[in-house]
């Protein structure tokens, strides 16, 4: 229901760079991320709240993939039951 779709995962350079849809309860479309590794490089959201999409890739980088699963996994924005921030933690599942 509100799970994100899988549109790209490739490896280049050792860097993985995968792009995900978000459901149609949030505000942002898309969500690009590059790892290396259990480490998160960068998050881009498409669409959205800039200011609040921008704080939440800033405060990903260099992170551990698990721990930010663990800060976002559940945040609901305004009842709908998923977020930009959850939908990220859903992308990230999906890369372990």
């Amino acid at each position: 229901m509100h799970d994100v779709t899988l549109i790209s995962d490739r490896v280049e350079d050792g860097i993985r760079r995968a792009s995900f849809l978000t459901c149609d309860a949030v505000c942002s479309s898309r969500i690009d991320i590059e790892m290396d590794g259990k480490v998160i490089l960068k998050v881009q959201y498409t669409d959205g709240c800039h200011g609040n999409t921008q704080g939440v890739a800033a405060l990903c980088a260099g992170r551990n993939i698990d721990e930010v699963i663990d800060r976002l996994e559940g945040i609901d924005c305004e009842g709908r039951g998923t977020s930009c921030p959850d939908q990220l933690s859903r992308a990230l599942k999906y890369l372990k």
